[in-house]
């Protein structure tokens, strides 16, 4: 398979003193359906973020196909739009992402900025919101959405640039049963049309469910163990070591 994105002994902490990553080591094949597991402040968010290429670590190599991923190369006007374009991010909150007037102006802000005409930002924004059925809210307020349709708004303006690589921060926090199982369904679909999904979770029926690649983060910010998901589940000691379960009922139930 091809490798599409590798982290190579990646280390990053806040400030210089609060560590978030240590010696992260991983590769990513095109088309997978990959998760990062691990309790709160084990470093998921932080991992996405220098996958997207918005905070660089302090030590280690990030590639995409093959090309280093830092701030020289990312103001390189070729390849900066390039990876601009080719990786989406749909952050945990849909609010930190939304900051448009409408809906429409959300949808046409990302392909603008890589230099798309307006007619043909103007296409893929009509495309992509009836794709996800929101063709309803094109002129609304963002400040007039749901929950679940600043969530559905949130994707829609990723996915008017056709990224290759989607990047999702826990997919389902904060959404009703009924968005849940839309963003669950379209996570698979585009994993069918070949997208490559990177997702961070906490929540044990997703990993079951989607069934992918998962990569577990320990409480000490390194990665404990990387396999398929029903090795990863079934491994009750990895969980516990982890945090993820609880380690005194599970030495009971040994």
């Amino acid at each position: 398979m091809e490798e599409i994105i590798s982290l190579k002994d990646i280390c990053y902490s806040y400030f210089g003193k609060i560590p978030a990553l240590k010696n992260i080591n991983l590769k990513i094949n095109k088309g997978e359906m990959f998760s990062v597991i691990g309790v709160n402040g084990s470093g998921k968010s932080t991992l996405l973020h220098i996958l997207n290429g918005l905070i660089h670590p302090d030590s280690g190599e990030v590639n995409f196909h093959g090309k280093g991923v830092t701030e020289k190369s990312l103001h390189h006007k070729d390849f900066g739009i390039n990876f601009r374009q080719s990786i989406g991010y749909i952050f945990q909150n849909p609010e930190i992402q939304l900051f448009c007037p409408t809906v429409f102006d959300e949808l046409l802000f990302g392909p603008l900025q890589l230099s798309f005409s307006p007619d043909d930002a103007s296409e893929r924004a009509e495309q992509t919101l009836s794709y996800l059925g929101i063709s309803h809210l094109k002129e609304r307020s963002i400040y007039m959405l749901s929950g679940g349709e600043k969530k559905k708004v949130a994707i829609a303006s990723v996915l008017t640039m056709n990224p290759e690589v989607l990047l999702v921060d826990e997919p389902l926090s904060g959404l009703d049963p009924k968005t849940q199982i839309f963003f669950i369904d379209l996570l698979v679909e585009l994993n069918r049309a070949g997208k490559t999904i990177i997702f961070t979770t906490h929540q044990f029926d997703l990993i079951e469910y989607l069934q992918p690649l998962v990569a577990v983060l320990s409480e000490e910010h390194t990665i404990l163990k990387t396999g398929r998901a029903s090795e990863i589940m079934g491994d009750k000691e990895l969980l516990a070591s982890a945090g993820l379960i609880n380690e005194q009922i599970y030495r009971v139930r040994k």
